[in-house]
């Protein structure tokens, strides 16, 4: 006799169902609607669900690793299955399905802290509280879990707890970075940069600086708000200014292969790009020549500019693995305005060597104070100040850009500084945030 299955309910009435509490409705509900469709996923996540909520994790644990063997399971069934073991006790197994789940939908950050809860009843603190920073990053970034209002009631107790442990463990973490430092020079030598981990880890109020100004990363305290530098600031001047000629003449060879050079803004939306440039859509361009980016060098234009990379030699750019320097032929097409914006920290300052600087308008203004590039004659500045810069000019403005050092840190700050930077920038990369 060919048995008939009785009436299917309609899926949401069984979400109704489990969200007010009905678990008699929910699991005879899910279980017909498994039954008529083992292979609707959302109703075998649902009964996943149903039979978690009614005390019965290992028969949810079954029910969602049977799911699971099929390589097609999705997000749903991979997602439900972490969360079934975890409550079963198996966070071992959890942990596998949690990353795994995670790999399909990486910006599910209330999976993400679920996972973080996993690592450390693993014991795994490490891992757990970059999950952690993961998932409250991400849900801040949309809004989520800035506050009460953004916080579902049931979500509010175990979110002040992550945020407890983020705020805790990043501060021993970083805080063990600068400790052979201060044992190496002292707590004192130590003090501003002490001072402004505390700003980054929002510890402590950020400095009462000049409103123009605003790091977008790391804000030393203590260091004297200065938009541009006085030139006797910097020995180094003469000689990179004294191969002016050389540097532009191997510009010159660059600019007659246009296909070397790149955009400076990884920007391929021409509306995302309006955020950074002005003029004509189909006319503006910032493009740039790098031979160093984010601290790795472009060996390739270095040598096909040996000159310029001999007057480089001469200058004592910041070096800080995978940060700095930045060093690139930058190139402002005609019409073309970069908009104010601001940098990422006061501990580095930025210097333009102008090699080819078109008559007419074309200038570089920081917090407000206008300057006028003269070819062969450098201008150092601090970017994070609100800074702007210009051509309204119909010929293309050419500065070499380089950065060092911030000239009032002494030398065990920016050795410290550095490792600094690398640890937080380490923390940020195994965490997912770029």
């Amino acid at each position: 006799m060919i048995q008939v299955l009785s009436d299917v309910p309609r899926q949401e009435d069984v979400e109704r169902a489990l969200a007010r509490g009905d678990l008699a409705t929910a699991l005879s509900g899910s279980a017909a609607l498994v039954q008529s469709d083992p292979r609707n996923w959302d109703a075998v996540a649902l009964r996943g669900a149903a039979l978690l909520r009614s005390g019965k994790a290992t028969d949810a644990v079954e029910l969602m690793e049977t799911a699971a063997r099929d390589p097609e399971a999705p997000y749903a069934i991979t997602s439900g299955l972490a969360v079934c073991q975890a409550t079963a006790g198996d966070l071992v197994s959890a942990a596998t399905n949690f990353a795994r789940a995670l790999a399909q939908h990486p910006d599910e950050f209330s999976l993400r802290l679920l996972y973080s809860e996993c690592l450390a009843g693993l014991g795994d603190t490490d891992a757990a509280l970059r999950q952690a920073f993961r998932a409250v990053h991400d849900a801040q970034a949309r809004g989520r879990w800035l506050n009460d209002a953004s916080t579902p009631p049931a979500w509010r107790e175990r979110i002040q707890r992550a945020m407890d442990t983020i705020d805790a463990g990043r501060k021993a973490l970083f805080e063990g970075m600068l400790a052979p430092h201060v044992a190496s020079f002292g707590a004192e030598s130590m003090r501003r940069v002490s001072s402004a981990l505390g700003v980054y880890l929002g510890l402590r109020a950020a400095p009462a600086a000049d409103p123009r100004q605003r790091p977008k990363f790391l804000w030393m305290p203590d260091l004297a708000p200065t938009p541009f530098f006085p030139r006797e600031t910097f020995d180094w001047y003469q000689g990179l200014e004294a191969a002016t000629a050389d540097i532009r003449t191997e510009l010159l060879e660059v600019l007659g292969q246009p296909a070397t050079l790149t955009p400076f803004l990884d920007v391929a939306d021409k509306t995302a790009e309006e955020e950074y440039l002005g003029g004509d859509r189909d006319g503006r361009a910032w493009d740039a020549f790098f031979f160093h980016r984010h601290g790795e060098p472009f060996d390739a234009h270095l040598q096909a500019c040996p000159k310029t990379m001999a007057a480089l030699s001469g200058v004592p750019l910041t070096r800080i693995p995978g940060h700095a320097p930045e060093v690139l032929f930058s190139v402002l097409a005609p019409q073309t305005h970069i908009k104010p914006h601001h940098g990422v920290t006061n501990t580095r300052v930025v210097t333009h060597l102008p090699l080819v600087i078109p008559p007419g308008d074309c200038r570089l203004v920081v917090g407000g104070q206008a300057h006028a590039w003269q070819e062969g004659r450098c201008v150092t500045f601090d970017d994070t100040f609100l800074h702007e810069a210009w051509n309204r000019t119909d010929q293309r403005r050419v500065v070499l850009i380089l950065d060092t050092w911030h000239p009032d840190l002494t030398e065990p700050e920016r050795i410290a500084l550095s490792d600094l930077i690398v640890g937080i920038g380490s923390f940020n990369t195994e965490a997912g945030i770029n």
